[in-house]
């Protein structure tokens, strides 16, 4: 069964005789959804509903993921940038734009290829 926990982003691989009483306690505190429950039932990843989320928001999922990877919070990237926060959070959920110039200026902040945010 592969299982993906939305918020925290968790995904498992759960086999075995209890697999769905797992499933059953972990969605009592989290929102969980099944992708799929046996083998037979597997379909290609970019059909997935998580996918397309995914893809809908691909820069800001980019941008989240290597300011994760260098350790630092939005805060502490808008204050190497002299930027406000809320333009980070903008950023990574897809509510603002990236221009070209701001996409250079994080990457050089996030030690990445610039070409990696377009």
């Amino acid at each position: 069964m592969l299982v993906l926990v939305k918020k925290p982003h968790i995904e498992l691989s759960i086999h075995g005789e209890h697999a769905d009483e797992l499933i059953t306690w972990i969605s009592k505190k989290f929102e969980v959804s099944i992708l799929t429950s046996d083998k037979s039932d597997s379909m290609p990843v970019e059909e997935t509903d998580f996918w397309k989320e995914m893809q809908s928001n691909r820069i800001g999922n980019l941008l989240a993921a290597a300011r994760l990877k260098a350790g630092l919070t939005q805060a502490q990237l808008a204050k190497k940038l002299r930027i406000r926060q809320n333009m980070i959070s903008d950023y990574e959920r897809g509510k603002r734009r990236l221009a070209p110039d701001m996409a250079k200026r994080l990457a050089k902040a996030l030690h990445i290829k610039a070409d990696r945010l377009s």
